[in-house]
């Protein structure tokens, strides 16, 4: 296939490609196929003819669509997409086809993992020189790293379910503006993080919602109980009705500072929707987000934020 049929390829309208992976766009969105989905994260900019998820950061033009979709490498994809008939697309209004199937997240691969964590140099300097964690908190999160071929270094962070079963992983890119700045195995249900804190309140207690695992370690750091919600998409509704169960059962006090911007504003009020309760605290000015206001508070030697 020469420069020109790739060009070809590429140019073919992204959400009509989609649509032909089975997708159901509307109003340039559709579910994500890479982590599990339930409010339409995959979005599409028709106009540079790419896709993004914002919450776990899969990217890319029509060939990585169909290649990560289909579970095909580039030539696979590009056969695909060829085969599919070209002017097909251009004049026909799309049909959806099945797409395979992801294989769901094995656990057992990586439970090993986390039973005797390990922290590289690049690691301990992440978490314990720039972050000023808690070593305690680093403990029970399970927090460990590895390195990948290439030498690339990454922090691994286990979601559990409030039971304790391990269901999905995060790695996080610890090479400053590289990217992908994160790496999640195929299946990850990367939700709710933290859930098993939930095990250990007590009645009337606060309960801090935070946005990302960062924050939800410095909220921890910091004395407190806290779980992250990164993304209203990614609170299932039994999760938000077993929140909801502890405001009402035990008292639960569910507290949030949002991130400084309006991205943050936004997933407090979509949040508020769901958990009426939630109160809103707003961080300091210089404050982007709640790990910047931990720092300031270590700087000072407060104990409890």
């Amino acid at each position: 296939m020469d420069t020109f049929q790739l060009q070809q390829l590429r140019d073919l309208p992204i959400e009509e490609v989609a649509a032909r992976l089975g997708m159901e766009v509307a109003r340039h969105k559709a579910l994500c196929p890479f982590h599990d989905d339930h409010h339409a994260s995959l979005s599409f900019n028709v106009r540079k003819n790419r896709f993004r998820c914002f919450v776990c950061d899969a990217n890319g033009g029509t060939i990585d669509l169909v290649m990560r979709t289909m579970h095909m490498d580039f030539g696979e994809a590009c056969r695909w997409l060829g085969g599919n008939s070209l002017a097909e697309l251009d004049h026909h209004s799309p049909r959806p086809s099945t797409p395979r199937t992801p294989p769901p997240f094995d656990a057992s691969r990586y439970e090993r993992y986390f039973e005797r964590p390990w922290l590289s140099a690049a690691a301990r300097g992440f978490l314990f020189d720039e972050r000023r964690l808690d070593a305690r908190v680093v403990r029970w999160c399970r927090l460990t790293s590895w390195h990948d071929r290439e030498g690339t270094e990454w922090l691994q962070t286990p979601y559990y379910d409030r039971q304790g079963k391990l269901v999905g992983v995060q790695n996080r890119n610890l090479t400053r503006g590289a990217e992908p700045r994160f790496r999640f195995p195929m299946g990850s249900q990367c939700g709710v993080y933290n859930l098993p804190v939930l095990n250990r309140l007590g009645r009337g207690e606060r309960l801090w919602i935070t946005e990302g695992c960062s924050d939800c370690w410095a909220m921890l750091s910091a004395g407190n109980k806290a779980i992250a919600i990164p993304s209203a998409t990614l609170l299932k509704r039994r999760d938000a009705e077993m929140l909801q169960a502890l405001c009402g059962e035990m008292g639960t006090e569910l507290h949030m500072f949002p991130d400084r911007d309006v991205p943050g504003e936004r997933l407090f009020l979509e949040l508020y929707k769901v958990l009426p309760s939630l109160v809103h605290h707003e961080l300091p000015e210089g404050c982007k987000d709640y790990g910047d206001y931990y720092m300031r508070l270590k700087g000072k030697g407060v104990a409890n934020g």
